[in-house]
């Protein structure tokens, strides 16, 4: 990892910016930063598309950037739903039978020594069956739209994502009692507590892939910054990788740079400089 990267990037052609939310542009009270509004107004005056590419639900990454004018696109459900200016671009869909199984193993997982939730993502919206309030809490922090349901396994229509609560490490069961899912569906670890199931091959790198060829940018254009195991893909769709000073270690190996902490707002500093060489 290189930590010197002012120069280079403030004389490189950017044209697309993607940052993920959770411990990257949110600040530990899960808020975007005062200083990027302003910021995310220059950027788009000078031409570059700004991104906001999470595990979040679509709506809500919606309801946080309503307060922008201009036309943004998404990258949703961990690249499981891309957005363009309110328009689906790609959607990929979890295997029913996937769905069924998931489902099975978080209703049985205390038999195993397992404390799990699960929330079933569709295009529409998201649904609950737990009657948890600790869980149904988290879950409304990231799903603007979300039912609660008897049976999730009832609700028609396609399912993208499915985000799986521990109570616990999500890292532990996702390697022990998730382990086989992983073996023909994509899997992540997205926090410590969430695990992410969407289809084969689906994770943020896809939809940062289908931005850059519909906005005319390449890997030398773009700036990605990350936190967490869900990023990894996604930094190696850009030469300007950005790992924040408190990302995961893997994270941190696999990024080209290192940017301030997300409670530093470390976003905005690197992207200050980006613009103010300019």
């Amino acid at each position: 990892m290189v930590e010197g990267f002012a120069e280079g990037l403030a004389s490189a052609d950017i044209r697309l910016v993607v940052a993920d939310m959770d411990g990257t542009l949110l600040d530990g009270s899960g808020r975007v930063p005062d200083a990027f509004w302003p910021m995310l107004d220059e950027l788009t005056a000078r031409g570059i598309a700004f991104v906001p590419a999470s595990g979040r639900q679509y709506y809500t990454l919606a309801d946080i950037f309503a307060r922008h004018r201009g036309v943004l696109s998404y990258v949703a459900e961990n690249g499981s739903m891309v957005m363009h200016g309110g328009d689906l671009l790609t959607s990929s869909i979890v295997d029913p039978q996937v769905v069924d199984g998931v489902l099975e193993t978080v209703r049985t997982s205390r038999d195993h020594g397992y404390d799990l939730r699960l929330i079933v993502h569709r295009i529409d919206g998201a649904f609950i069956e737990s009657d948890d309030d600790e869980f149904i809490g988290h879950a409304r922090q990231y799903c603007a739209r979300l039912d609660h349901v008897d049976d999730q396994a009832q609700v028609p229509g396609d399912v993208v994502k499915l985000a799986i609560y521990d109570f616990g490490d999500a890292e532990q069961s996702a390697a022990n009692l998730l382990a086989p899912v992983a073996r023909d569906h994509q899997m992540a670890v997205s926090g410590k507590h969430w695990i992410d199931v969407t289809a084969p091959g689906t994770h943020k790198a896809i939809g940062v892939r289908a931005l850059q060829g519909l906005l005319g940018a390449g890997p030398a254009n773009t700036v990605v910054f990350g936190d967490y195991l869900n990023d990894l893909e996604m930094l190696d769709a850009a030469e300007w990788s950005f790992a924040m000073s408190n990302a995961h270690p893997e994270v941190r190996n696999r990024a080209r740079f290192l940017a301030p902490s997300n409670a530093e707002a470390g976003v905005v500093s690197v992207l200050r400089q980006m613009l103010d060489g300019r």
